[in-house]
């Protein structure tokens, strides 16, 4: 019998023990004795033993896989951010011993993609996936989950969806924004601009009202001519800032952007227009990107701390595949202010 033709039946015989022995063996269960489990092994290896892919999700074995599904109409190879997520998301799924397919999605419209997507998921070719960067009500996901398929989630809020095969993870919006508004006014700032990320997403309407809220808890006014609509992409940072800048009456003393990028672009358009940053208008950015620290003037910004984000959200997401329960999951990231030389006192 040729090596690559060999199955569990005969692995069994060589091995002298039951098919269901070896079963147990490949699953790795814990009842069975070290010495059965060596000697089957020693089969195993000898023979270069590998179970048949769709026997063993016919079998309901899982494959050990998760499917990263990243939500971006434009290329990301640049974005230092999303690559964070993403191989910190597989460094975390790797060291719980297990793979990550990953696939970009260009457009949630185009059919043909979605029938793809969902076919990774019917086809149990994964145990779960996750998403990065979908709209807050994305119907694929909605759907995914409503058949009960085990989904992750990075920022994402919908009221009253506590489905317990929906693990959601979130920015720390609210915390991180009244961080940034408290340390503006502690320099005095009190006209304060604001760049307001995608509508569409959690972050975007989250940041905004966060945002307002922590101008509220100074007595801060918000001047809607200082609200600049964007998304989170550094070049909608810089055509809305420099729109922005071509009518605006009167400018504020300090604009917090809703990202960094966002805030590297803002930064590019206010220099072109003969603005200084920190002289004329201080900058702060969120998430503490990787290029803050070495832009000029270095970027004040809140830190995010992405690596325990990622890693918690695999981590629950695995429990979730392994372990399935009636418990929702959902995670909040922690924040902290970075201060560097974008923002002065006035």
């Amino acid at each position: 019998m040729k090596k690559n033709e060999i199955n569990s039946i005969e692995i069994a015989r060589i091995a002298g023990v039951s098919r269901s022995t070896v079963s147990r063996v490949i699953n790795n269960y814990p009842n069975v004795p070290q010495a059965t489990r060596d000697k089957v092994m020693q089969v195993i290896e000898q023979y270069k033993y590998s179970p048949n892919f769709s026997a063993r999700i016919m079998s309901g074995m899982k494959t050990r896989t998760i499917g990263l599904f990243l939500i971006s109409p434009e290329e990301v190879f640049h974005d230092s951010l999303t690559n964070s997520l993403i191989t910190g998301f597989i460094e975390s799924a790797s060291n719980q011993g297990y793979y990550v397919l990953t696939h970009i999605i260009r457009n949630t419209r185009d059919s043909e993609v979605l029938r793809k997507v969902k076919e990774t998921f019917y086809q149990q070719r994964i145990d779960g996936g996750v998403f990065i960067g979908a709209a807050n009500h994305e119907p694929l996901i909605e759907e995914l989950i409503a058949e009960g398929y085990v989904v992750g989630i990075i920022d994402q809020h919908i009221e009253g969806r506590n489905e317990p095969n929906r693990v959601i993870c979130n920015f720390g919006n609210d915390q991180g924004m009244k961080q940034g508004v408290d340390y503006l006014a502690s320099l005095n700032h009190r006209r304060i601009g604001f760049i307001a990320g995608d509508p569409l997403r959690c972050s975007g309407p989250e940041k905004l009202e966060g945002f307002k809220a922590a101008m509220r808890s100074h007595g801060l006014a918000v001047n809607p001519e200082w609200i600049i609509p964007a998304d989170f992409s550094e070049k909608s940072g810089y055509n809305s800032v420099k729109q922005w800048l071509s009518h605006v009456k009167e400018l504020p003393t300090a604009i917090f952007a809703c990202n960094d990028s966002v805030a590297f672009g803002a930064l590019a358009a206010l220099q072109e227009a003969g603005l200084c940053v920190p002289g004329d208008i201080s900058l702060m950015g969120f998430d503490d990107h990787l290029l803050s620290s070495r832009i000029q003037p270095a970027l004040t910004s809140i830190h995010v701390d992405f690596a325990e984000m990622v890693d918690t959200l695999a981590s629950r997401l695995i429990k979730t595949i392994e372990e399935p329960d009636k418990e929702f999951k959902k995670y909040v990231g922690t924040t902290e202010l970075v201060i560097r030389e974008s923002c002065r006192a006035i």
